[in-house]
């Protein structure tokens, strides 16, 4: 079997301006932010430079995560979309819909989630094979 290609230098900048632009890296700062401050939270016996700390080994956590991620999304990005799909792609990026749509993205997402509540898709599965099939109940 052969290997595929690598992509394009070109594909991969071009993945790379999709990736940095996208939802994943919009909605990466809301998650890191909400679980910080729930780890500091969880922790009221840390000094005021405890607390700090952590919050700068979160920092630096986030980005190296964050790094893998997009790298991982340029990949992606620059294997399976063409290099004509990647250019429009990037220019409506670049277009003032899409940097209000950005600006919007993690604000409408924390809406939805404050709107939404707490959701256990595991949970929430169980509890409906349960009713349906009465397995996968909570022991009581």
């Amino acid at each position: 079997m052969l290997a595929a290609a690598a992509p394009s230098p070109e594909a991969l900048s071009l993945g790379r301006q999709l990736a940095e632009t996208g939802a994943l890296a919009g909605l990466l700062p809301l998650i890191s932010a909400k679980e910080t401050e729930e780890l500091v939270a969880d922790h009221p016996e840390f000094s005021a430079a405890d607390k700090a700390a952590l919050r700068a080994t979160a920092r630096r956590v986030f980005e190296a995560g964050r790094d893998r991620l997009i790298d991982a999304t340029v990949r992606a990005y620059s294997e399976r979309l063409s290099i004509r799909d990647l250019r429009k792609l990037v220019a409506f990026q670049r277009s003032g819909a899409a940097h209000r749509y950005q600006a919007a993205m993690p604000q409408a997402i924390a809406a939805t989630m404050q709107s939404v509540g707490k959701m256990d898709f595991k949970a929430d599965v169980a509890a409906a094979f349960c009713k349906e099939k009465g397995r996968l109940c909570a022991a009581k």
